[in-house]
């Protein structure tokens, strides 16, 4: 089995799909209308046959729960590699991204944890 889609809820879809692909460099791969919203998919610059990322609506209240919950208590929705966790914060610095975690060192991985301004904390980790 391979993973094929993974889904991350976003309070706007149109707001994720600039962030995701404008400042994080995802590039779009699907942008569907389904009704009153759009079946929205990003993938990696160097992966573009690889997983593809959904940029779901939380419309759904256990969905909008789920998300805010988690946001609160401070834990990531999902976790991004990068090669390098100090480039990839800086980069992103200047794009104005707030970080809710600088880049720390954990064993042998080295973690950033960011705000998406769409509802959710995103990880980056780097393999030491």
């Amino acid at each position: 089995m391979n993973i094929i889609v993974t889904s991350l809820f976003v309070e706007n879809q149109d707001k994720a799909l600039e962030f995701y692909s404008g400042t994080l460099g995802f590039v779009k791969k699907h942008d569907i209308p389904m009704g009153e919203f759009r079946w929205i998919t990003v993938v990696s610059p160097d992966h573009q046959q690889g997983t593809e990322l959904v940029l779901e609506p939380n419309v759904h209240p256990a969905a909008r729960e789920y998300q805010q919950k988690i946001f609160a208590e401070g834990v990531p929705a999902t976790m991004f590699g990068v090669e390098d966790v100090q480039k990839e914060f800086e980069r992103l610095l200047e794009h104005g991204v707030s970080f809710t975690i600088e880049p720390t060192e954990m064993g042998n991985v080295k973690i950033a944890v960011f705000d998406d301004t769409c509802g959710n904390l995103i990880q980056i980790a780097q393999m030491l």
